[in-house]
């Protein structure tokens, strides 16, 4: 891999990945389609994901904090329970923030865990991620018809956490949209628009890092020439800068509720890797 398709693939993510137009389906039809090699395995996508952690980061980084001081505050409260039993544990929207999260990331990573090998074998194929890209598709035709909301954190429950981090579960097959796909979920539940894209964001933070540490810990660095680290992390900072103004335009998409384009564009997309993979086999 060159640095010119580094760059490339950097920007698919980027944009892919926070819009609702699945960014695993659209690298596998690039990789395909343009026959990209990356000869390492999973660390150039292990690389852009953690690009696009990095936009997250940046302009979630206010709830980040508070997220991270709520998490330890929870800890601190369980323990001097045992102490004070009138001590609230979860005495704040975000301290219940991070409760969900967690129940969220559980079958996030039990079904991205279980469905590793699938989902490799799918990106090497177009008809898998042009499937993909057609469930997207009809996920964000119904989310286009979908009012509203009124549940802010404090009115999710558990259950529906549980129900939001499946959906992102799923997900994890190249051509259905992460962000789609949880945010589609989340309204399904009648979360608010605005608290559907902070939760569809900010869920993806553990999951990430935790499918990061698992790929990491299986790459060796030492047998990657130079060269092609040197692109790889060009792609990444690509990934990270094309992610942050893909975040800040989805957060006004969803204001606006105007999924019906991504719908039809997912629609064509998915359809044309279909074609293209019968006529190239």
């Amino acid at each position: 891999m060159n640095v010119f398709q580094a760059i490339l693939m950097g920007i698919i993510q980027g944009l892919c990945e926070f819009l609702p137009v699945s960014s695993s389906g659209h690298l596998a039809i690039a990789q395909n389609l343009l026959h990209i090699e990356t000869d390492t395995g999973l660390l150039f996508d292990v690389l852009l994901h953690l690009g696009t952690l990095i936009a997250i980061f940046v302009v979630f980084w206010k709830d980040i904090l508070k997220l991270v001081v709520e998490f330890f505050g929870i800890i601190t409260d369980f323990f001097r329970r045992f102490r004070d039993p009138d001590v609230i544990v979860l005495s704040s929207a975000y301290r219940r923030f991070v409760i969900l999260i967690i129940i969220s990331t559980i079958p996030t990573g039990i079904l991205g865990y279980a469905g590793r090998h699938f989902v490799e074998y799918a990106s090497t194929t177009l008809l898998l991620p042009g499937i993909g890209l057609i469930i997207t598709s009809i996920l964000l035709f119904v989310c286009d018809r979908i009012g509203d909301g009124r549940k802010g954190i404090k009115k999710i429950t558990y259950l529906n956490a549980f129900e939001i981090g499946m959906a992102q579960g799923v997900a994890t097959m190249p051509g259905i949209s992460r962000s789609g796909a949880t945010i589609a979920a989340c309204l399904m539940l009648g979360v608010k628009k605005e608290t559907a894209v902070k939760y569809s964001f900010l869920m993806s933070i553990p999951a990430v890092m935790g499918a990061a540490v698992l790929e990491l810990g299986e790459i060796s660095f030492t047998s990657v020439p130079v060269g092609t680290m040197i692109s790889y992390i060009v792609g990444m900072v690509v990934a990270a800068v094309v992610g942050y103004f893909a975040i800040r335009f989805m957060i006004g998409v969803v204001r606006r509720k105007k999924y019906i384009y991504f719908s039809i564009y997912c629609l064509v997309v998915g359809m044309i890797a279909i074609i293209a993979h019968f006529i190239t086999k």
